[in-house]
């Protein structure tokens, strides 16, 4: 990409996030062939982990996945109004929920056990059956039916199915540190857990045709866990979930480049304070660099030593992230005006940098999950699709 490629015509056209469909794409593809012949679904949740819900959806179904997750039932929602028509989930509801548009638009509901009589009693008023997915509850904590209440609900389950309210499509769940490889016997009790569920729910009648439990890092390294469908959230974006390995350790490629322009560079003395709190002074005369992103775009208050990539040089944050900027101590001679000049490319991870989410996360102390999900509305997504159809390595 040519610097005059670099900013697109948009709003607020010096902040970027260019999401990389082919990358997307190349991504599905190498999942499909991990989990084979299990399903995959593609989680969509939160508007694409921040890649845009609707073009991420499209292109991830073109690529080969056979069904989309979603938390909310107001993400399945957008994704019907989009002509969006593959099989969906949606997994987390609370009073209020509208279920009755999910029945009518053909959305599966996860069920933990209190959503069960309202969608039952939704299905009745509306003649039409709604489809669920029963989750148990392995171990993690969270949503889902805990191991003592499971017979009442799969119980509860086959009476509403009997009657034509329900069809059980499915029985799910969520594990908790398959992240951490080394915690193998944690995985094997979650899946224990998770096949006498089944076995239940099958006794009591109801047809279970998709087993769900793989999330990414089960997908990556237990493959008995693949079962029916599995569930790729943060791989299908080209993030790694484990600590000790990259992404390109997986053979997955990075979708979302974060880029600016360099906005201000000036000479300032030695001890010079650098932004609120004077958290960082400067050890000698130097120059300064003003990236405008800050925590109003994402981008972590608390990160430290954050690495950025300034026309071909990586360099450090200093100093608290602000609102919409943050400073890069250049090191350079307060006389030295060519180094990252105002309009230099900046890239805070993405791949002309090298540089990826887990580098950002580790200068925040959190995941990468999180650094990607965060970036706000106020930068524009830019999607590229060169070769989506053409193959993983088009």
């Amino acid at each position: 990409m040519s610097s005059a490629e670099f900013i697109p015509e948009a709003p607020d056209g010096h902040r970027i996030a260019v999401i990389n469909h082919a990358n997307l794409a190349h991504n599905i593809r190498v999942i499909k062939d991990w989990v084979a012949p299990a399903q995959l679904m593609a989680v969509v949740k939160a508007d694409a982990y921040g890649h845009g819900l609707i073009p991420v959806a499209r292109t991830v179904l073109e690529a080969g996945a056979s069904w989309l997750g979603v938390v909310l039932v107001e993400e399945a929602l957008q994704l019907r109004a989009a002509g969006i028509t593959s099989p969906t989930l949606a997994w987390l509801h609370a009073p209020g929920t509208d279920f009755a548009q999910a029945v009518e638009h053909n959305i599966d509901l996860g069920v933990s056990g209190w959503e069960l009589p309202y969608i039952a009693s939704v299905a009745e008023q509306m003649g039409t059956p709604a489809k669920i997915h029963l989750k148990i509850d392995t171990g993690l904590g969270r949503n889902g039916c805990v191991p003592e209440q499971w017979e009442d609900l799969v119980k509860t389950a086959a009476r509403y199915q009997q009657q034509g309210l329900i069809r059980t499509v499915g029985v799910f769940s969520h594990l908790a540190v398959a992240d951490e490889p080394e915690r193998e016997e944690d995985v094997d009790e979650q899946l224990r857990v998770f096949h006498w569920a089944v076995e239940r729910a099958r006794t009591h009648g109801l047809t279970i045709d998709l087993r769900n439990i793989a999330n990414s890092p089960a997908i990556l390294s237990r493959p008995d866990t693949h079962l029916d469908l599995v569930r790729a959230g943060v791989a299908i974006y080209g993030l790694s979930p484990f600590a000790d390995r990259c992404a390109e350790d997986l053979g997955l490629r990075p979708v979302m480049s974060l880029r600016t322009r360099v906005a201000n560079n000036k000479p300032v003395p030695k001890g010079q304070g650098v932004s609120y709190g004077y958290l960082y002074h400067t050890s000698a005369p130097t120059r300064l660099a003003l990236i405008p992103l800050g925590y109003a775009d994402g981008i972590p208050r608390i990160a430290r030593e954050a690495p950025v990539w300034i026309d071909g040089t990586i360099y450090r944050s200093c100093g608290r992230v602000a609102m919409d900027q943050f400073v890069v101590d250049l090191h350079i001679s307060p006389e030295d005006t060519v180094t990252a000049p105002v309009g230099a490319e900046v890239e805070l991870f993405g791949e002309r940098s090298g540089l990826s989410a887990a580098h950002w996360a580790q200068s925040a102390g959190t995941i990468n999950y999180e650094i990607v999900s965060r970036i706000s509305q106020r930068v524009p997504r830019q999607h590229i699709y060169p070769h989506v159809s053409e193959g993983i390595d088009g």
